[in-house]
């Protein structure tokens, strides 16, 4: 047998173990996700979604826990949003390439592989202790902001990479400053890509709880959230709290709940994959 031959059977090897890899991984999310539907769709009703929490768990609801979910995705969004995409758009289109550059963007690649944990305890130290948010929605969004942002900027750049150089030499030959170019040519052509990143980053701090309870998230809030400055509960930890319950019908409770939570996921990155497409369709070069 040729080394080239050997080397045809290492890749058939790879790619077989590879799908058999990626089939077990598929059986195994198929089964938990058909035991968690069985267990938890027979509670969803009405009175779950609009209940508040209670110590019977025929009684409990997940109205708090939702509403609050809404509210730290909001604020994270209006937080994250201009702050990713300005840095992002800085570090691409404005600042200069050199040492200083390189160990920049080996730190922001880094900051997206830190644990949840981490931020949730940098939170802790800066936001509650020394701005003095105490354990609110807005610090709880700060926090999940840090989470995120290294994620925006990464998608922002990788965004901005993608525009043909043709279209930033076309603009500056009709006369356009940097700004006008990067405003009205770059921003608008990346739109989609940029978008979608940040849905998805979305996507990712919906399901965080580590952070959140570091920073002194509640697991039992009796009242709907009204203003940032409250204090609030979310869905993952709603979840936390009654899979550490021994009542076998808080485990229907959480079961109940991860199907909601999984819902708002699946919408999200629904919506992400037609943003994005839909904008691929506009964008022609």
């Amino acid at each position: 047998m040729t080394n080239s031959d050997k080397n045809r059977l290492k890749d058939k090897a790879f790619q077989v173990f590879g799908i058999f890899c990626t089939f077990i991984g598929i059986v195994v999310l198929g089964v938990f996700l058909v035991d968690i539907i069985i267990e938890g769709a027979k509670r969803i009703d009405w009175d779950f979604l609009t209940s508040l929490p209670s110590r019977r768990a025929s009684r409990a609801g997940i109205l708090t826990a939702w509403a609050g979910t809404l509210w730290i995705l909001v604020l994270t969004a209006v937080i994250a949003f201009p702050i990713g995409i300005a840095t992002g758009v800085y570090l691409e289109e404005y600042s200069k390439k050199g040492r200083l550059a390189n160990i920049l963007e080996i730190n922001i690649a880094n900051l997206a592989g830190v644990p949840s944990i981490i931020y949730g305890l940098l939170g802790l130290e800066l936001f509650v202790r020394q701005m003095r948010l105490g354990g609110s929605l807005l610090a709880g969004a700060l926090t999940l902001s840090l989470l995120i942002l290294p994620i925006i900027i990464v998608t922002t750049r990788e965004a901005i990479k993608a525009v043909p150089r043709s279209i930033r030499d076309g603009s500056f030959a009709l006369g356009a400053s940097k700004w006008q170019t990067t405003w009205h040519q770059v921003l608008p052509a990346s739109f989609g890509g940029i978008l979608t990143g940040i849905i998805l980053a979305l996507s990712r701090a919906v399901g965080e709880a580590a952070p959140l309870i570091v920073i002194g998230a509640l697991a039992y809030v009796p009242f709907v959230p009204g203003t940032p400055m409250d204090e609030f509960t979310v869905l993952p930890i709603q979840i936390f709290n009654w899979t550490s319950r021994p009542q076998a019908d808080f485990l229907v409770n959480a079961a109940a709940a991860i199907i909601i939570l999984l819902a708002i996921t699946f919408v999200l990155n629904g919506i992400a994959v037609y943003l994005r497409n839909r904008q691929q369709k506009k964008v022609k070069w």
